[in-house]
């Protein structure tokens, strides 16, 4: 069985941090691995974008790649900065960019 090829995260970010930059909501995201339950997605915010509150998958962590993000759960916030990993709570959770920021968002879903 054939090996898909590396993904070149650098150049992820920098694809997508363009993208939102330029896009009229501030941000840009792109699934990058779908395998079985498993998914990877890239999200790239500008600074003072969020995404509002919505609900968590049944297993997920967060990776920031690029910048500063805020982490909002049940009236908590954390601040997360480039090189962090955090597991996501498993509840109503969002998320805003404190600059512009790129995350790698892994999740396992039902």
């Amino acid at each position: 069985m054939q090996q898909p090829e590396p993904f070149d995260l650098g150049a992820l970010v920098d694809e997508h941090l363009e993208k939102a930059r330029s896009d009229a909501h501030g941000r840009s995201a792109h699934l990058i691995v779908h395998d079985g339950v498993l998914r990877q997605s890239v999200i790239a915010l500008v600074s003072g974008m969020a995404l509002d509150e919505h609900n968590a998958p049944p297993a997920a962590s967060l990776q920031v790649l690029r910048g500063r993000v805020e982490l909002t759960a049940s009236g908590r916030t954390q601040v997360l900065a480039s090189g962090r990993l955090q597991m996501l709570p498993k509840e109503r959770h969002g998320l805003t960019a404190l600059e512009d920021a790129v995350v790698l968002l892994t999740a396992v879903n039902d």
